[in-house]
């Protein structure tokens, strides 16, 4: 899939398909993304990246959506759609892990997430 032209785009669907996340159902997650978008034909509005380790292997498998700078643990196919129909909704509040608060980065108020690598 070639994108020449990103105008209309609104989100970016960075997929992890690090080894982490490929052994956690990464492919599939990745193919049930774009088939939603596909299906719901917001192509011109929302474009997807695979992408190698996020650095979350813990979180496995991550989607990443900017600009809105919201990180996802999906843990099927179905929650990666789900993504796609309804980015802000907040039933997809416990797959959060991380988002932008005031341009700063931090973890989701009812995520549980783990602890990963820490950055010094």
């Amino acid at each position: 899939m070639t994108t020449w032209n990103l105008k209309g785009t609104d989100t970016h669907l960075l997929i992890c398909n690090g080894s982490s996340c490929m052994r956690k159902g990464g492919e599939e997650v990745t193919q049930a993304i774009r088939d939603e978008i596909s299906l719901i034909g917001a192509d011109d509005r929302i474009h997807t990246t695979r992408t190698r380790c996020n650095g979350r292997c813990k979180d496995a498998c991550i989607v990443i959506a900017y600009p809105q700078g919201i990180w996802y643990h999906v843990n099927s196919p179905e929650v990666g759609r789900e993504i796609v129909r309804n980015l802000h909704h907040p039933s997809l509040d416990s797959h959060k892990i991380y988002q932008f608060v005031e341009g700063e980065m931090m973890p989701h108020p009812a995520a549980a997430a783990p602890v990963g690598i820490s950055k010094k």
